[in-house]
C-alpha cells in the first residue's frame, strides 16, 4: 500500500518552470525562452514571477509593480501553460531567489521546480545569495544561443554538475537579440518596438506612457 501511494505521489508531481525577473518590460525573448523550456523539459506550467524588492534596485529605476504585472498578464494571456505569480510583489522582503523558491515549495504540494536563467546569469550563479539553498529546491535550466560562448557554456555546466550533481541542464533557445534595457532605450529615442514585445504590451506602454523619460 505504501509503495502504491508513493508511486501515485510521484506521478502527481507537477514540473513547474520559474521565470523570474523585473520584466521592465516583458518582451518576446522572455516568452521564447519560457516556451522552449516548457517544450524541452516537459513542464506542466511556467510561472512568471516579477521581482518585488530587488537587491539591485539602487542600480536601476524599476517601473511600478502594478504596470509590470499587468504587462506580464497581457503577454501570457494566450498561453494556457503560462501563469503570473505575484509572490515577490506581495512580500515586503527583499526578493532573493532562494527565499522565493522556499516559499513556493511551502505553498504548493507535489511540485518539482526548474529555475530558468540565461547564460550570463549561469556564469554568475555561485555569487548569488545562498546558491546551495536555491539548488535544494530547484534544478537550473540555463538558456544559451549557439553563437554565445558555447564551448565555455557546456564546460561550465559540466563543472557545476560535478559540484552539484544533476542540478544544471542546458536550454537551447533561438537567437533573438532583445533586452528590456534596449526596449526602454528605443522608446526614449522614439523608435519602434514592434515585434520585440507582444502587441498588447506595446499598446499598454503607449497608453500609460511608460519609459518615455
Amino acid at each position: 500500500m505504501e509503495t502504491e501511494q508513493q508511486n501515485e505521489s510521484i506521478e502527481n508531481v507537477k514540473r513547474i518552470g520559474i521565470m523570474g525577473g523585473t520584466f521592465n518590460p516583458i518582451h518576446n525573448g522572455h516568452l521564447m525562452i519560457a516556451e522552449n523550456a516548457r517544450e524541452q523539459y516537459s513542464l506542466d506550467q511556467v510561472m512568471f514571477i516579477p521581482t518585488g524588492h530587488s537587491p539591485l534596485r539602487h542600480k536601476q529605476q524599476i517601473t511600478d509593480a502594478v504596470h509590470r504585472c499587468e504587462m506580464v498578464s497581457l503577454a501570457i494571456a494566450d498561453n494556457s501553460w503560462f501563469a503570473l505569480n505575484e509572490i515577490e510583489i506581495q512580500s515586503s522582503e527583499i526578493s532573493y531567489t532562494f527565499r522565493t523558491l522556499e516559499k513556493l515549495k511551502q505553498n504548493y504540494r507535489n511540485i518539482e521546480l526548474f529555475f530558468i536563467l540565461g547564460a550570463d546569469s549561469l556564469f554568475d550563479f555561485e555569487s548569488w545569495k545562498n546558491p546551495d539553498l536555491i539548488l535544494e529546491n530547484s534544478k537550473i535550466l540555463a538558456a544559451y544561443r549557439k553563437h554565445q560562448r558555447q564551448e565555455e557554456f557546456f564546460q561550465y555546466i559540466e563543472n557545476l554538475n560535478k559540484k552539484y550533481p544533476q542540478k544544471f541542464y542546458p536550454l537551447d533557445t533561438p537567437s533573438l537579440e532583445v533586452s528590456s534595457q534596449e526596449i526602454r532605450r528605443r522608446i526614449q529615442e522614439k523608435r519602434t518596438i514592434r515585434y520585440l514585445v507582444p502587441r498588447e504590451v506595446e499598446a499598454y506602454i503607449r497608453k500609460h506612457k511608460l519609459y518615455y523619460k
